[in-house]
């Protein structure tokens, strides 16, 4: 199942049923789950902490140290999660001592040429498309979906079952359950067709998009948007889903789209 020209440390531990192609190499401290199929041309670098089923396509490189300048050599890890799928040419650094590790969830899909960087969380079940560029410290929830080519700015956070458009730049957090798109970066409704997918009801949805009819078709500004959803909208766990992720926003959210809207109204 390992091909004679693949380098492996002798100190990384690797499960009985792994394959690996020719020409990879595979560093010391790295864990490898079972199942997992890594092609040709990998770096499989210090830290890296691969689960269950994997699929790892050829020329990637995972567990690089930080592009960070703060770095010490610090030791830190990357973990990636049972079933996710990492195609060609993706890059995944290691994190830093703010967060000791970079975190991919399980049955993700990262698309060629990628890149993840230190101390980023990415949550169950996302797909990051082609060319997308995720600088440190941004959390991506659950089920999000990053189109090609977008490039997100550090420490921000996208929250579950959010759609973002292709080419997007990302400065400002994305809350959970919408669309995003255009540019400078706006709301662009409720992704309604992922979460009917995903098997939440019409009632469901539907005081989904009451909620977001509020904060962003009301008038408000986003203070007065969430304290009015609180008092006037049933409690349900994408309520307060939307709620704590607008409350705990360390960058802001994103606008609502009006006409006028240039680039020189994102900060990135």
């Amino acid at each position: 199942m390992i091909h004679p020209h693949t380098y492996i440390h002798p100190n990384a531990r690797l499960a009985t049923n792994v394959k690996i192609d020719p020409f990879t190499v595979i560093h010391q401290d790295v864990v490898v789950g079972e199942g997992t199929w890594i092609g040709s041309n990998v770096t499989i670098m210090e830290g890296a902490r691969i689960g269950k089923n994997c699929r790892i396509f050829p020329g990637a490189v995972i567990a690089a140290i930080p592009q960070d300048l703060k770095f010490e050599d610090e030791r830190t890890t990357v973990e990636i999660g049972d079933n996710t799928t990492i195609r060609e040419f993706v890059t995944i650094n290691r994190g830093t001592k703010d967060m000791e590790k970079t975190t991919i969830g399980k049955n993700c899909l990262i698309m060629a040429y990628s890149h993840i960087a230190h101390d980023c969380i990415v949550g169950n079940n996302c797909i990051m498309s082609n060319n997308t560029q995720m600088a440190g410290h941004v959390v991506m929830g659950d089920w999000a979906i990053l189109a090609g080519m977008c490039a997100v700015h550090q420490f921000v956070k996208i929250g579950q079952h959010a759609y973002i458009g292709g080419g997007s730049l990302v400065g400002k957090d994305v809350p959970p359950y919408i669309k995003a798109g255009r540019t400078p970066l706006s709301y662009a409704g409720v992704n309604s067709i992922g979460l009917k997918r995903r098997g939440f009801s019409v009632e469901r949805i539907n005081d989904i998009l009451d909620i977001y009819r509020i904060l962003y078709n009301k008038g408000m500004n986003t203070t007065q948007a969430v304290e009015f959803i609180e008092e006037e909208m049933a409690a349900t766990d994408e309520r307060d889903e939307i709620v704590t992720f607008i409350r705990e926003s360390g960058r802001g959210i994103i606008k609502r789209f009006t006409k006028g809207s240039n680039d020189d109204d994102l900060t990135i």
